[in-house]
């Protein structure tokens, strides 16, 4: 069942893309990645540039621009407010990609764009691909994206060096899994409890038993994300999984730090912070 999968993925990696090598090199070093969220457009879209690079200096290996979005029924109430006043102040999916293509020069780690479908089709999935990659857009996560109409999408942007990353939840069966498996690329998003996003104060058990289900049908890097907020679950996260994804708590940090002159700097100590001290998958 698994051959299909080893096989698609083979041969979409004949070239590695960004997020491939990124995450070989992390391997070879014995680290895990750190992959930090923002919400493009909030506070502003100015702010937002100047975090893209503050996140990079916080050592984010990958960082995930979310777009906003009128219904985001995946998110808790941290990032479906900071979706709203995105769209108040009037962001749209070109600005977005105006804005990863002005942070380029600055960045050297992957991005990968957060969406729903529906800003992407309404933007036409041909237009998007190109300009993304236009952009210098690694990989992008359609969260509500049905698995079974995956693999068209999957081709357009792979053809544009593009990885579509998906996601996997403690629900999905191993049939599922698989198919999840067949179409992936870059790497998969293990959901680490059923629900909306937002920060706990501890992580569920089925996050750990997702991954090592996964790793039953492909050997993509596996990250995982929903609830985690501070070092000590990046660190739990660390011990079975290839990434920790960290969303809702940073937002919260700029909601929380929104008017401050030091805003960016702020929420840069508090990225720094989610680095397990002295965790050896990092390296000195």
């Amino acid at each position: 069942m698994g051959g299909i999968s080893k096989f698609r993925q083979a041969e979409r990696r004949s070239v590695l893309s960004q997020l491939a090598e990124t995450f070989n090199k992390l391997k070879n070093q014995g680290r895990r990645a750190l992959i930090p969220f923002v919400t493009a457009g909030y506070p502003d879209m100015p702010t937002t540039g100047r975090l893209l690079d503050a996140l990079q200096r916080a050592g984010a290996d990958v960082i995930e621009v979310g777009i906003p979005f009128s219904d985001p029924i995946a998110d808790g109430p941290v990032i479906q407010l900071s979706s709203q006043q995105a769209l108040r102040n009037g962001v749209t999916l070109k600005d977005i990609l105006s804005l990863v293509s002005d942070a380029r020069s600055q960045l050297h780690v992957p991005i990968v764009l957060f969406s729903y479908i529906n800003p992407v089709l309404q933007f036409g999935i041909d237009d998007f691909a190109r300009e993304a990659a236009g952009a210098g857009v690694d990989g992008v996560l359609l969260s509500d994206l049905p698995l079974e109409e995956a693999e068209g999408i999957t081709e357009k942007l792979s053809a544009k060096s593009i990885d579509l990353i998906l996601l996997a939840a403690p629900t999905s069966t191993d049939k599922r899994l698989q198919t999840i498996a067949d179409n992936a690329s870059g790497f998969i998003y293990a959901v680490s409890r059923t629900g909306v996003t937002g920060a706990r104060d501890e992580l569920s058990n089925e996050a750990a038993l997702l991954v090592k289900r996964l790793r039953m049908f492909t050997p993509l890097p596996v990250a995982v994300g929903f609830g985690i907020s501070n070092a000590a679950q990046v660190a739990e996260v660390w011990e079975y999984a290839d990434a920790a994804v960290v969303g809702s708590a940073i937002v919260k940090e700029i909601e929380r730090n929104t008017g401050h002159p030091n805003l960016v700097g702020l929420v840069e100590e508090f990225v720094r912070s989610l680095v397990p001290n002295g965790n050896t998958a990092r390296g000195a």
